[in-house]
């Protein structure tokens, strides 16, 4: 497996951190940014046609959970399964930049925040 790295383009379009995914560090996955085969993720496709790094930047919704392209039943069912706040990614690089995003999440080792027991 490979080493995490620190890296703001391996920042999600959704907010996940493809540094710190496993799947990324074995070289199954070529992560968001690279990664041909996630025709299927809304947000990914919607933040290429808006020519924009990721839902953060995105100015047409305040909350990203009101956002049916981010906020769909893909992804409601990847939250569920990994129990993953993707939306309080997005929040977090918002608030401090996707420099320091990047690197807390490599040096926590993680790709997202845990859900703290809210579903939505």
């Amino acid at each position: 497996m490979g080493a995490i790295q620190n890296n703001v383009k391996l920042v999600a379009k959704c907010g996940l951190y493809c540094g710190s995914c496993s799947k990324f560090q074995k070289g199954k996955c070529a992560g968001c940014l690279e990664n041909q085969r996630a025709s299927w993720c809304k947000a990914r496709t919607c933040c290429f046609e808006k020519n924009i790094a990721s839902c953060a930047e995105c100015d047409e919704v305040n909350d990203v959970m009101a956002c049916k392209k981010y906020n769909n039943f893909i992804a409601k069912l990847f939250g569920l399964v990994f129990n993953s706040d993707r939306a309080a990614c997005i929040h977090e690089i918002k608030e401090k930049g996707y420099e320091q995003f990047a690197k807390e999440m490599a040096q926590n080792r993680t790709m997202t925040f845990k859900r703290k027991g809210r579903v939505s």
